[in-house]
């Protein structure tokens, strides 16, 4: 008989090495690489363990932190000296030294134990604290609070840049210099000439209301005897993007203001604090006059104001900064790296129709174009941006709704030869660019520049189908679209908004692809802040749109998110700091929504964009096809349920998990109660007393079944017939196509596989005819869209570049196909249980990886009728359960 052969190459394989090589690496403090600025008194400390030899597991650890680099390059820990701590813990490590100090510098290094050797210490790292509270902050909030000249605060809001600037003089030798800076809504900073940090779009979005986030920099090398400060403001959600427009939805926070202070250490142990005052002077006179994300920047280079940077600059003409209103948001450091320019493209074609080109950089990306500036004095080149293009070539702009998304340059006619430009405080979704007023535009002239959240990017999926090879490519590219500081839900459109409901299991699959603990850890802030007092969630956090539906589906984010950040990365802050709002909202929903039979009655959107009957429509008119909102809000609050008993026994509150558990059982029996149905007939299977299609749940969509079977709702002795019946409504009625929307599809695929149906899960994921990811690939879609049928549907909501109909398909790729999945209560990928799909007969070949806090992870197999082979790589201080 045949035999499969089956290799595994365990943890780093031996190089050569005739004895165990062991290094510590990788260090980090509160998951990031030397951050400056934060504002948590006891952070928390991780490394990541190298060696090329297997089983090597940490036993013990030793960290030093010191307050200067020579004392630590003396081993010497003056602030901590953990000593030697028997344990195989090496993330997450809270710091247990003596207080830390405002604006103070920190740096550490550690040594591990293992058993394979101890190791050499680390080299070191660092972090350094902001200022902990308001009373560390000096100086006023600047600013102008008005309209100036030109202006326009319309339902087209143009307010153009404010321009601050200060000079100071430092007479005597500097040891350090750190800036602090918050720049409401967005800032550009430089001193003595120099753009300061390499940030775009700075600082990340929150409710400002609640939160105001500060930069911290090191500026000692640029500092002089002599210096000048310039600061530049635009709008950003600070000063929304429509004015005077539903205020009863669209809340603005005010004109963009700025409070920064620059503590200056001296050698001879004194110091001093340059801080935001009226003293320093702005101008609204610049040459950015408008920037709107939204409707795009407008730049008049002839209003340039020269080296207004740089020391010396006449600013006669300019105005006292004025003492403005106070925003009434805490000042919080910002624990996350902020977005960046990550990537260049350059186009793949470029088409001259009538007095204007068509630029097509072949994916649809968030961002902007840099352009190569051509053209006399009063010039206007005007750029503006799409997703797709009509049948005659033009640019398909209807889905942008009333957004403008154009941005003009206006020359002043002595730019230097080959100087570029791209618009500072604005940005773009788009593949295609229209350039008009540009003379004899060339390929070379336009880049087009990603701009997202800076994060690693972790994950690498490759099998034998290209289609699912594809869709994961597009899943990447619109994920790194829609990360703006927050979540959000489209790049294009007069949106924008980070919408809770597209992140549910979203942020499972994204974790897997991006490093985006970060992102997501500062988003469960923004939901809590988002809160209302009575309890409610809103649907969208940071609550830029005024939505409290008290709808259960889409505030289940928060809890999500929560479990994702835990089991993913291992970090329990989240959870913990974001129970009680979580443990409110439930208490809210159930006085609210709940019968005396525990079934809750309120649901707002349904099984979201599910697969409509007419191409042209956007949500389904058909009640076969929709689920009841009853029954996924009422199964949603169970499976929350269920996370706050998995939160309070993480926490040690017994008494309370008791309590969640007492109550999931009471409501398990009320759901099946009211929605399973049960139909006894002449079954054609001898022994069989029932159909098989037969029991269901609601109305026997795929959704209404996948639920229940996904939270463990459906007594034992039906869940393989309720499995069935998925399965037959997806093969029988649906043709072998999804027919869920937003929230079915979050648990379709894992569902599937994990009730011994992964064949379909992967007919589902591979399908090329509508409605599928597949489909959008055929039509030529580099993202994935808002709705299966974007291509045909109304463009009023016809994203071409959303990410909330990927459901479950990243993390089924990832835990089912390469099976890659953490431990859910050894979090962090600390265990790691492998179990592939091998049962799929049309896939023969999986390479995939994920980089852990631990390190990476690979799983890499290929079949053929004979053979298997498998190959399994963990990182150093984790085990792993292989099937």
């Amino acid at each position: 008989m045949n035999k499969l052969i089956l290799s595994f190459f365990v943890l780093l394989l031996s190089i050569g090495r005739p004895y165990a090589a062991v290094s510590v690496t990788d260090l980090r403090t509160e998951q990031l690489k030397n951050p400056s600025g934060l504002d948590v008194r006891q952070p928390r400390l991780g490394w990541r363990i190298e060696s090329d030899q297997r089983n090597v597991m940490q036993t013990a650890y030793h960290i030093l932190v010191a307050s200067s680099p020579g004392l630590l390059a003396q081993d010497k820990g003056d602030v901590w000296d953990s000593g030697k701590v028997e344990s195989d813990a090496s993330q997450w490590i809270p710091y247990q030294g003596e207080s830390l100090k405002r604006n103070a510098p920190y740096y550490w290094k550690v040594k591990v134990y293992t058993d394979k050797g101890e190791t050499a210490w680390s080299t070191s790292a660092c972090w350094s604290m902001g200022l902990l509270n308001e009373t560390d902050w000096q100086g006023q909030w600047i600013g102008l609070d008005r309209a100036a000249p030109g202006d326009s605060e319309t339902q087209w809001s143009r307010l153009a840049a404010r321009y601050l600037r200060k000079e100071f003089a430092l007479n005597k030798e500097v040891k350090r210099a750190t800036l602090h800076i918050a720049g409401m809504g967005l800032y550009e900073l430089f001193i003595n000439g120099q753009r300061i940090g390499n940030q775009v779009l700075a600082p990340a979005p929150t409710d400002y209301r609640k939160t105001i986030l500060y930069n911290t920099y090191d500026v000692t090398p640029q500092l002089r005897k002599e210096n000048a400060i310039g600061v530049t403001l635009g709008n950003g959600r600070f000063y929304t993007m429509r004015q005077n427009y539903k205020p009863y939805k669209i809340p603005t926070f005010g004109y963009p203001k700025l409070r920064l202070n620059l503590i200056v250490e001296y050698t001879d142990g004194s110091r001093e604090t340059i801080a935001t005052d009226t003293s320093w002077r702005l101008t609204t006179e610049g040459p950015i006059r408008s920037n709107n994300e939204y409707d795009g920047e407008i730049y008049d280079a002839r209003k340039e104001t020269g080296n207004w940077t740089h020391v010396g600059y006449d600013d006669k003409l300019w105005m006292p900064a004025q003492r403005v209103s106070i925003p009434s948001g805490t000042l919080r450091a910002q624990m996350m790296p902020g977005m960046k320019v990550t990537d260049t493209l350059r186009p793949v074609s470029i088409s001259k129709r009538g007095d204007k080109y068509i630029v097509d950089f072949g994916q649809n990306i968030a961002g902007w174009v840099r352009i190569r500036i051509k053209g006399a004095a009063g010039d206007s080149i005007r750029l503006r941006f799409a997703e797709t293009l009509q049948a005659d070539g033009e640019l398909y702009t209807r889905n942008l709704r009333d957004a403008r998304s154009t941005d003009i340059y206006i020359a002043n006619g002595h730019e230097p030869k080959d100087a570029t430009w791209a618009p500072r405080f604005v940005y773009h979704g788009f593949r295609y660019a229209e350039v008009s007023g540009y003379p004899d535009a060339k390929a070379t002239d336009f880049t087009a520049e990603v701009v997202e959240d800076e994060m690693e990017h972790t994950g690498s999926f490759h099998c034998s189908d290209e289609t699912l090879n594809s869709i994961v490519r597009n899943a990447f590219w619109g994920i790194r679209s829609n990360y703006k500081g927050m979540p959000v839900d489209c790049p294009q459109r007069n949106e924008r908004q980070p919408w809770l409901g597209d992140r549910t299991m979203g942020c499972w699959g994204e974790s897997m692809l991006f490093g985006n603990h970060a992102l997501y850890a500062k988003w469960t802030r923004d939901i809590c802040e988002a809160q209302r007092e009575d309890g409610c969630i809103p649907d969208v956090a940071p609550a830029y749109w005024n939505y409290y539906s008290d709808n259960v589906t889409w505030p289940a984010a928060l809890p999500m998110t929560c479990d994702m950040l835990f089991t993913n990365y291992g970090d329990r802050r989240p959870m913990e700091k974001s129970y009680p709002a979580i443990r409110k909202w439930l208490s809210h929903i159930r006085e609210y929504y709940m019968t005396t039979d525990y079934i809750i009655t309120k649901d707002k959107y349904g099984d979201w964009c599910v697969p409509p009957e007419s191409l042209e429509l956007i949500h389904s008119k058909d009640p076969a096809r929709k689920t009841d909102g009853s029954l996924i809000a009422t199964a949603y609050y169970l499976k929350i349920l269920q996370l706050m008993h998995r939160f309070a026994t993480l926490q040690g509150l017994k008494a309370e998990a008791e309590e969640w558990e007492e109550l999931e059982h009471r409501m398990k029996d009320a759901f099946n109660a009211r929605f399973l149905h049960i139909k006894e007939g002449t079954s054609p299977v001898p022994g069989h007393t029932l159909y098989p299609d037969s029991i269901y749940y609601g109305n026997n969509t795929v959704t209404a079944n996948i639920l229940p079977l996904a939270f463990g709702l459906v007594p034992k002795n039906y869940i393989e017939e309720v499995a069935k019946n998925a399965v037959a409504s997806i093969i029988s009625t649906n043709k072998g196509h999804i027919s869920t929307g937003v929230i079915g599809v979050q648990w379709l695929l894992r569902e599937l596989s994990r009730r011994g149906h992964a064949d379909v899960a992967y007919l589902l994921a591979t399908n090329k005819t509508y409605p599928s990811w597949g489909y959008m690939i055929e039509k030529g879609a580099t993202t994935i869209w808002e709705l299966w049928n974007g291509d045909t549907a109304n463009p009023e909501m016809n994203s071409g570049n959303h990410v909330m109909l990927l459901g479950d398909l990243l993390p089924w790729c990832f835990n089912n196909l390469a099976s890659i999945r953490a431990d859910r209560w050894k979090s962090g990928y600390k265990h790691i249980v492998f179990q592939p799909a091998f049962d799929i007969q049309e896939l023969s070949k999986v390479d995939a990886s994920y980089t852990s806090i631990y390190g990476k992870i690979t799983s890499r197999w290929n079949k053929t009728p004979t053979r298997l082979e498998w190959d399994i790589e963990l990182p150093a201080n984790t085990t792993g359960k292989v099937y």
